[in-house]
């Protein structure tokens, strides 16, 4: 028997706790019952129960000024109360809520697809999710045997499908993958100026809550399979799920920190006595590294469910285990003790939060050259996506009234807790955001984003070297084409991998795309919004492509697409003015 409090008591009940609350949080507690209006309601009193409970915590608003680990830490919290589950089409959404509340309270939960249909849930205790698992059973294949390694995914079955037939499935599933380009091209043309293009852009684009969450869940299924081995180990993300620019359907970057096993620098205490572990002695931390990584690679392709085309990579620079986890879709590299690869993704989630230009002209940026062929998701002699962002951050610093402080000076505002060497390199920068005064800048996204085009177009790449800790060029210290430094890591040059052919490709570009932004016909909105226009022309296939010689291209100062642009958008102005 489940007892309801009448509306009135209910009514009294809340308001009680509103006042002792006080009034901020009473104005969290609106937003949080307003979050998730879209959801659809149950029916039933348990659902209703659950669904209420849900709603009141997954709308926890995000703080953009919390420090970079406190979020981390938040959302590793909350994946090990989570499970993943495959659920069969035909379920409704009321009748999965109350198969599952009877293990305890659901904060939250949403449905997506890949190889099917997958839900995520996330419980308010740690407990819930023992409770579902004691209730699970190993499945018995007639002609296959299985590997009875009990993970958090699983499959939801329906033991009478018949019944099921006649309910209508309920299932909103999320979207985990970025719209078309030509879908973008048209939503941004329809945009009143380039600035909202921008935003536009970034809000299509960049991963939702959603996302990061089976983001954080599936490196915590991955910590299960590793614990076997280190039991108080944690795989963490780092770069593009955690540093503010991940795009939907980006790779999972992924380490396996041991750092935190007890044990380590243990003050030997007073007596005749002490005791330490034996274990296993190797030449170098490389060779440590390259065993481990072989033994967790091992066992993600023989015990992972869903872990397919598993590489073990463990002559790289940085070894690494590549493999696909077809439940969340995610393409993932796993390596191990990755920590200045976590705090240049703390350096790029601080400058993300300094100013939200940042972040609206990276994802631009990074958009564009992905249209052009500048990026790839295959490895080669093109830009990565770290190295664009970094041309960005230093672009930033070198207005006149800088956008965002170099990281030397992040450096001068850093406390005691702060200071952080890894690897005999410097990594000391402030964590705390409110500490961090950037002169103002009132420069519009439209402005910057012609001067990134214009400053690269012209910018002396064959003697000077990026920078973004001093903020300033400095001299090249090689003969490579682009030499963008490290932040962390000075000797390297992190854009080492690309070749001239490809530098005077996204120099040819920037100065099209610099041109193009320069025409007053080109930053104005169509009247009939059809027509491509501001940051959607530069998204448009370009003839600057390789196989054109450099003599041809020099002759031309825009192609024949932007040219005959132009003289539509003129065409058009002029019909309105008749």
């Amino acid at each position: 028997f489940l007892f309801m409090p009448s509306p009135a008591m209910a009514s009294s009940l809340w308001m009680c706790r509103l006042c002792m609350r006080g009034w901020r949080s009473t104005l969290n507690s609106i937003e949080r019952l307003n979050f998730t209006s879209w959801r659809q309601t149950s029916s039933s009193n348990v659902a209703v129960k659950k669904e209420t409970t849900r709603r009141k915590d997954e709308a926890e608003p995000v703080d953009e000024r919390k420090s970079f680990y406190m979020l981390q830490e938040e959302r590793q919290e909350q994946a090990e109360r989570s499970v993943l589950i495959s659920c069969s089409h035909k379920i409704t959404e009321k009748r999965f809520l109350n198969y599952l509340s009877r293990h305890g309270d659901i904060n939250t939960f949403f449905f997506y697809e890949s190889f099917g249909v997958y839900a995520v849930v996330e419980f308010s205790k740690k407990e819930s999710v023992a409770s579902l698992q004691d209730g699970a059973s190993i499945p018995s294949i007639e002609h296959e045997a299985t590997v009875p390694f009990k993970s958090r995914l699983l499959s939801l079955k329906l033991n009478n499908p018949v019944d099921q037939s006649g309910s209508q499935p309920s299932v909103q599933c999320l979207p985990q993958s970025p719209v078309p380009i030509s879908e973008l091209i048209q939503k941004l043309s329809k945009a009143d100026s380039i600035d909202q293009q921008l935003y536009t852009l970034t809000d299509t684009y960049e991963l939702t809550e959603e996302s990061i969450r089976l983001r954080f869940l599936v490196c915590s299924l991955l910590k299960d399979i590793a614990a076997a081995y280190f039991p108080e180990c944690t795989v963490r993300p780092f770069g593009s799920t955690v540093n503010q620019f991940g795009k939907l359907g980006c790779d999972l970057d992924m380490f396996l920190d041991l750092d935190a096993i007890s044990g380590r620098n243990l003050k030997k205490t007073a007596g005749a006595f002490s005791l330490e572990y034996q274990m296993k002695r190797v030449s170098s931390e490389r060779a440590a590294t390259q065993s481990i990584l072989s033994v967790i690679g091992k066992c993600i392709e023989q015990f992972g469910p869903g872990c397919v085309g598993v590489q073990k990579i463990l002559n790289a620079r940085c070894p690494l285990v590549r493999f696909a986890h077809q439940p969340s879709g995610f393409q993932c590299d796993l390596t191990a003790n990755n920590r200045i690869a976590l705090k240049s993704s703390e350096l790029l989630y601080l400058y993300g939060s300094l100013d939200r230009r940042v972040r609206a002209l990276v994802f631009s940026v990074r958009c564009w050259a992905r249209v052009h062929g500048i990026t790839s998701s295959i490895p080669g002699a093109w830009l990565t996506n770290f190295s664009l962002t970094v041309m960005v951050l230093f672009f930033l610093q070198k207005r006149n009234s800088p956008v965002i402080p170099t990281l030397d000076r992040l450096k001068e505002l850093a406390g005691p807790m702060d200071k952080v060497t890894i690897e005999g390199n410097d990594c000391t920068f402030v964590s705390n955001l409110s500490k961090i005064n950037v002169p103002e800048n009132t420069e519009t996204l439209e402005h910057l984003l012609q001067e990134f085009f214009e400053f690269y177009a012209n910018f002396a790449f064959g003697r000077l070297s990026i920078n973004i800790r001093k903020g300033k060029e400095q001299n090249k210290p090689d003969a490579s084409p682009l030499h963008i430094q490290n932040p962390f890591e000075p000797s390297l040059n992190v854009s080492k991998n690309v070749n001239q052919t490809q530098l005077e490709r996204f120099v040819e570009l920037a100065k099209e795309s610099s041109w193009i932004l320069a025409q007053g016909e080109s930053r104005s909105p169509s009247r009939t919004g059809d027509q491509a226009w501001g940051l959607a022309a530069l998204l448009l296939p370009s003839v600057s492509q390789p196989g054109k010689s450099r003599k041809r291209r020099k002759r031309e100062p825009a192609s024949e697409r932007i040219k005959s642009l132009l003289e539509s958008l003129k065409t058009n102005k002029l019909h309105g003015k008749t």
